[in-house]
């Protein structure tokens, strides 16, 4: 998952959590209580949850492997020492915002049902991935917050038209009719805060092109990205087969191809029997080939290649469409681009790091900037059975 993307784990259908996650083929599994948990004011300043597909529960998540307490905190923020946590507990406070457990849980379980859909996460895995879930929940309200600060106002166009499609989703549904202002008071103000982060990050992102000063110094320190490939013709002949063929079948092309490789040894002409027996579109042109870099090839057939002289002819090989027999017609080395070749990449390729690094130090100087104190009791596992204490 890119960093682009970790702020914004949100599915694109939105009926959130805090409405109860909705069950296949019906709006809401208990509307009324949905409505009062919406509605419901915040005890203290708190970043939106986030939301979960209509279709989908979102899954519990799975219990994790203790986080260590040596593992050093996120810059700009103060650790608290790891013992488990009730999900009442706040979770962290983040300036005068306070992130609830109930919401740190939330964006885990969107979190880990994203990346690992149902199956159990690697145990090596989940401590670190708690972890950077956690640090993405306190960067979302760093960067709302952020956002807010510069003036910066939501898609109202988007989000209106992100409404009219609930609309035409579930508009024949009664309880959507009865429910819909209710259930938008709280899905709008997610919407608000998703366009508010896309628009941040695509300010940030965006970096003009770069002078060619600029692009020839990022040519100069990374020439090994503008390399042209090696490139190798070949002649082939392939004799044909379906993969989901019999043994019996494969041996017969395997037969014939050492029958044809034979005559090709013995002097026959490559390019007639390729339009004899070939399989290959390049039949036709006697089994010629264009020239192709070489890790266009089939990887079966590297090793062969690289051993050819060119005019050399390979043993018959097994590919996924059938025996093939090679000849090496030509073969063009690796060969460095010219700046003036490479300029527009360089430029692209210069565009795309600077605006990683502005991000990626947009949110460090939040981070520096603002208070930070996370519970990290909230990154150790839930307590299984066997860890409850026994009375007497």
């Amino acid at each position: 998952m890119t960093t682009a993307t970790r702020y914004r784990t949100l599915p694109p259908v939105l009926l959130i959590c805090a409405l109860g996650c909705v069950a296949p083929g019906a709006l809401g599994a208990d509307l009324s209580k949905a409505a009062a948990g919406a509605a419901a004011p915040a005890a203290a300043k708190a970043p939106a949850a986030a939301p979960t597909l209509p279709t989908q529960p979102a899954p519990a998540a799975p219990p994790a492997p203790a986080a260590p307490t040596s593992t050093p905190a996120a810059p700009g923020s103060t650790p608290v020492a790891a013992r488990p946590a009730a999900p009442t507990t706040p979770f962290a406070v983040v300036g005068d915002t306070v992130i609830s457990g109930a919401d740190y849980q939330r964006a885990l379980a969107v979190a880990m049902r994203k990346k690992y859909y149902h199956a159990k996460p690697p145990e090596a895995e989940i401590a670190q991935f708690r972890r950077d879930v956690g640090n993405d929940v306190v960067n979302r309200v760093l960067l709302l917050a952020e956002a807010r600060r510069r003036g910066i106002q939501p898609d109202a166009d988007k989000i209106k038209a992100t409404v009219a499609g609930y609309d035409r989703q579930y508009g024949g549904s009664g309880q959507w009719k009865t429910g819909r202002e209710r259930m938008l008071a709280a899905v709008v103000p997610q919407l608000e805060s998703e366009s508010l982060l896309e628009r941040i990050e695509r300010l940030v992102r965006t970096v003009p092109e770069p002078a060619d000063d600029v692009a020839r110094a990022y040519y100069e320190q990374h020439k090994d990205l503008f390399v042209e490939p090696e490139q190798v013709k070949l002649g082939v002949i392939l004799f044909r087969v379906d993969p989901s063929s019999s043994n019996a079948v494969w041996a017969g092309a395997k037969a014939e191809a050492d029958k044809v490789h034979k005559k090709l040894v013995t002097g026959a002409s490559f390019a007639e029997l390729a339009r004899l027996h070939s399989g290959d579109r390049s039949a036709s042109r006697g089994g010629e080939m264009d020239y192709t870099h070489r890790g266009m090839l089939p990887e079966a057939v590297h090793g062969l290649v690289d051993k050819l002289a060119v005019g050399a002819l390979a043993e018959p090989v097994r590919l996924l469409e059938g025996y093939a027999i090679l000849r090496l017609d030509g073969r063009r080395p690796a060969q460095q681009r010219s700046f003036e070749q490479a300029r527009q990449r360089a430029g692209d390729l210069w565009q795309r790091e600077e605006g990683d690094r502005r991000w990626t130090q947009l949110i460090q100087a939040l981070r520096q900037a603002t208070p930070v104190r996370i519970d990290e009791s909230h990154y150790a596992p839930p307590r299984g059975p066997a860890d409850k204490p026994r009375a007497g």
